[in-house]
């Protein structure tokens, strides 16, 4: 699977898990993972819910708040060094920082689009794995697609600056680490890091061109 078609699908699994509140099972406490997971899927559907959104010419301060809090929730440089894997280290400060930010907006462009065809998918929790040691969590949901299939999506999530924040997504038991991973090291292995850099930043570019931004 392609860089751009595993994105899309990502993204439009993520879309949905956004878009959704599902109140807590009241027979078992939520984890602090899950509460922090929950509270930036409510204010992202309020933003949603803004009538506002639905007029492009007042859409714009309604979708930074969605970015805002994609990011707030999301650890796009933990992300990034997980997906560079053990090369993370031979980059430098800036190449780090600069491929963190190319990645999120690859991840972040192709998801605020796919909000705008959000079809009313159904989103559950079932169920929440914490690690012997309390560093990390896996929040596991199943989504309900239009058509009826059910696709299982898990977030990883680990503690940082006193909140929980997302390093990892399983669709379909297929991580979105490990699959970029794959993808960046083939670039690696015949080029630099600038060059990845540059080939994500392409690859934004055209996930926003495609939807005529």
């Amino acid at each position: 699977m392609s860089i751009r078609q595993f994105t899309y699908r990502v993204a439009a699994v993520l879309s949905c898990l956004l878009l959704i509140s599902i109140p807590a099972n009241m027979a078992q406490a939520s984890s602090p993972a899950r509460q922090a997971l929950e509270t930036s899927i409510d204010r992202v559907l309020n933003a949603i819910k803004n009538p506002d959104y639905v007029n492009p010419a007042t859409r714009a301060p309604l979708r930074q708040q969605i970015e805002d809090e994609v990011l707030h929730i999301f650890d796009f440089m933990e992300f990034s060094s997980r997906t560079v894997g053990p090369r993370w280290k031979t980059f430098s400060p800036s190449q780090q920082q600069d491929f963190s930010d190319v990645f999120a907006d690859l991840l972040m462009t192709t998801y605020l689009n796919k909000i705008d065809g959000y079809n009313g998918e159904q989103v559950v929790y079932t169920g929440e794995v914490m690690d012997p040691k309390g560093d990390r969590a896996e929040v596991r949901t199943v989504v309900t697609m239009k058509d009826g299939k059910k696709v299982p999506v898990a977030y990883r999530m680990l503690p940082k600056n006193g909140s929980w924040l997302v390093y990892d997504v399983l669709v379909e038991n297929i991580s979105l680490v490990k699959n970029y991973r794959t993808q960046f090291q083939d670039l690696l292995n015949t080029g630099s890091a600038d060059q990845l850099i540059a080939r994500v930043r392409s690859k934004a570019q055209e996930v926003r061109q495609g939807y005529g931004k």
